[in-house]
């Protein structure tokens, strides 16, 4: 271009070209969607050990080394001196598990940490598994009782580690009654010899809905769910193999109720005593294991769970 063509040429427009401007944002907009991409990713362990083994050898954190003396000091004083008993911290110990050659990542802990995680750690283990024992202690119960549990009179149920065993008042207690039915006795009988075959120990709780009742017996519905409870808990004493030590009988009148007092139906629900068996501990309060671990809580257990 000559210098004449060059004169002619028309000034430029000061400040950056409108374009950029276009470009900074794709750039940005770019960039920040590579970064999700990046996040939503999954990451590659193995290579990440051997990227942290690599960064191991090359920072030298290979072994654990053994202070025999504590570091110490000169000055013009003294030649040598020793620092001051330190104050008690949390970490009493800290140590880099790096002595194994296969281990590729720094493993910094406390004794008095590691021993709470553990304990908590066996805690929940031994949770689950008293839960696992639970529902086959639930299982053996429903086998024993499903013809019963067919016609609506008991109920079998799993919450955490205790097993419930549902007595309706329907064929167990005639209306405003604490006597038990002549035809409930077998199956009292079945759930004592079951009891008897199987640690932990045994609530018996006897429930009734919120109408107000009272008779020559019983003047509240409190001295009924009380005497209903205790009703049961005759019955099962009556095997002389039962320990009774293991055993609590209460009455709740309607102070649990399952349902909402609202309908007839419901009412009748609520109207039952319960048989509890925590697998948990046996009757002197020590704990008892189980087999393996899985979450149970709440699960109801009926004949057809068992096939």
């Amino acid at each position: 271009m000559s210098a004449e063509e060059e004169c002619n040429c028309p000034p430029c427009k000061p400040g950056l070209p409108a374009w950029l401007a276009t470009f900074g944002d794709l750039m940005s907009l770019l960039m920040c969607f590579f970064v999700l991409l990046l996040s939503f990713s999954e990451m590659d362990v193995l290579r990440f050990k051997q990227l942290a083994g690599s960064m191991r050898e090359a920072f030298g954190v290979q072994a654990q080394i053994k202070v025999e003396d504590i570091p110490k000091g000169t000055s013009i004083i003294a030649q040598e001196f020793s620092p001051g008993r330190p104050e008690p911290t949390p970490l009493n110990e800290v140590r880099q598990m790096t002595t194994a050659v296969e281990l590729h990542t720094l493993d910094v802990r406390s004794q008095e940490g590691e021993a709470v995680v553990q304990d908590r750690e066996a805690a929940n283990d031994q949770q689950q598994q008293q839960e696992e024992q639970a529902r086959q202690d639930a299982i053996q119960f429903s086998m024993a009782l499903a013809s019963e549990i067919g016609e609506g009179a008991v109920e079998v149920e799993t919450e955490g580690t205790k097993v419930i065993i549902r007595l309706r008042e329907q064929g167990s207690f005639a209306q405003g009654s604490a006597f038990v039915e002549d035809d409930y006795i077998p199956i009292l009988a079945k759930i004592r010899d079951l009891l008897i075959s199987i640690p932990g120990t045994v609530a018996i709780e006897g429930h009734t809905d919120s109408v107000p009742f009272s008779n020559n017996t019983f003047p509240s519905n409190w001295h009924l769910s009380a005497a209903r409870a205790l009703a049961v808990a005759d019955e099962l004493f009556a095997d002389r193999r039962v320990n009774e030590n293991r055993f609590t009988v209460a009455g709740y009148a309607s102070a649990r109720p399952r349902v909402p007092n609202d309908s007839e139906a419901n009412r009748a629900r609520n109207r039952r005593v319960e048989i509890i068996l925590e697998r948990g501990q046996d009757e002197l309060g020590m704990p008892i294991r189980a087999t393996s671990p899985e979450d149970l809580n709440g699960q109801s257990i009926s004949p057809a769970d068992i096939f």
